[in-house]
């Protein structure tokens, strides 16, 4: 969602698209905070390599990409490790810091489905309108992903880590084998 007039950071752009958040040893957070071609609420697509020239710049600087709680300067919850674009989108995988109270209460927040989402904060190098008069956008510089309440994408939501899902998928399987032995 971009913030018009009100935005904490002049030139700041957010948008909110979800991905798989997971929780596990650590407090890990992974997933993808923007999905590439889909068309949110606002009517944006973010095109494949939007990314690219910003992670590329903020690597030569040893610099990285923030993560904030509901896209508020004044409140980083964690660090991202990893940040890459592939066919999908743009993946992160990171921590959220438990010395950190609100990155705490977000990890509460997340087990308990209270949030669900990866939002995109950025501000637009280079778009063009579409047909239909969407910003399809072709870069941005990428200043942070943050966990937030309500993405931007309602199909992007909180997942889990493979790991968790591969345990679900395990245990289904046990069952089924214990239900056909007995």
């Amino acid at each position: 969602m971009r913030r018009k007039g009100a935005e904490m950071v002049p030139g700041l752009e957010v948008k909110f698209a979800g991905g798989s958040l997971a929780l596990g040893e650590g407090l890990a957070v992974e997933g993808y905070a923007s999905l590439f071609g889909l068309v949110d609420q606002g009517g944006d697509a973010v095109m494949p390599g939007a990314f690219a020239a910003s992670l590329a710049r903020l690597a030569a600087k040893g610099d990285r990409v923030r993560m904030l709680w509901q896209h508020d300067p004044a409140r980083p919850i964690g660090v991202w490790d990893e940040i890459r674009e592939d066919g999908k989108g743009l993946w992160v995988k990171g921590r959220l810091l438990p010395e950190v109270a609100q990155a705490r209460e977000a990890a509460a927040l997340l087990e308990a489905g209270a949030i669900d989402g990866l939002s995109i904060g950025y501000r637009t190098v280079r778009a063009e309108k579409d047909r239909k008069g969407r910003r399809m956008l072709a870069e941005v510089e990428l200043w942070e992903v943050s966990l937030v309440t309500f993405p931007m994408l309602p199909e992007a939501k909180v997942g889990r880590k493979e790991a968790d899902d591969l345990r679900e998928v395990a245990a289904v399987f046990q069952e089924a084998a214990a239900a056909l032995r007995g």
